[in-house]
């Protein structure tokens, strides 16, 4: 079987499953594991895909985001290959889709070992919750709402998304924002200094990739949670 992952989560996922025979490509943003990064085929990143250059690869199964890739260009390479795309929105459709995974490259065994881990792990986090807001962006300002993956996570942690009554990543301003906020290393990456800009917030900032990332990293996310609970006073 030949692979192509146009998702940095599930490269790294497939990468665990065992798959390094069967990637063939993989995007500029799959920086992990960090030899597939500098030796696999990069096909483009998640928004501008080459067609050319992922027909050139000849890959039997494409795995793709309905959030992270734009519809169009998937849609083109279903013209010559079979594409899984992801549409994770929580933690049970990670562990779904992991499973789905297992079962598409024939590592079904290996993916529900994986999936039982990481289940296991978050149902042993208990933290009573704290309210703060997550950002994305800057300029504009941009948080994660209630129906993200990012904002289920912020549950699991033990944070209350103070903007969970909204939809996907609404823009907000930064003078309005009071109490905790968690400035994201991505995709933008904030930095110490920006926290200035939040004048009436008490910032911190969080590794985006515990948050955001629903494929194998989930194993090293309820540690990191929970050492991030810990650190507030």
């Amino acid at each position: 079987m030949r692979i192509v992952s146009l998702v940095p989560s599930l490269t790294e996922l497939l990468f665990d499953l065992g798959l390094s025979d069967e990637v063939v490509g993989i995007t500029k943003f799959c920086v992990h594991p960090a030899a597939w990064f500098s030796t696999k085929r990069r096909v483009g990143g998640t928004k501008n895909v080459s067609p050319d250059i992922v027909y050139g690869l000849r890959p039997d199964l494409i795995l793709a985001s309905k959030e992270e890739n734009v519809r169009e260009q998937v849609e083109a390479l279903q013209a010559f290959a079979r594409v899984y795309v992801t549409d994770v929105a929580d933690l049970r459709g990670a562990l779904a889709m992991i499973r789905e995974v297992g079962r598409l490259t024939e590592r079904e065994s290996q993916a529900s070992e994986l999936a039982e881990e990481i289940e296991a792990e978050f149902a042993a986090l208990v933290a009573a919750p704290v309210p703060a807001a997550y950002f994305i962006w800057r300029s504009p300002w941009m948080v994660a709402g209630g129906d993200t993956f990012i904002s289920d996570m912020m549950a699991h942690a033990g944070f209350t998304n103070v903007y969970g009554h909204l939809k996907r990543y609404p823009t907000v301003d930064p003078a309005e924002v009071t109490g905790l906020a968690l400035l994201s290393s991505e995709p933008y990456p904030f930095k110490e200094p920006h926290a200035a800009e939040l004048p009436n917030a008490r910032s911190i900032l969080v590794d985006g990739e515990m948050f955001s990332w629903y494929g194998s990293r989930l194993k090293h996310a309820p540690a990191y949670f929970r050492a991030l609970r810990n650190s507030l006073p």
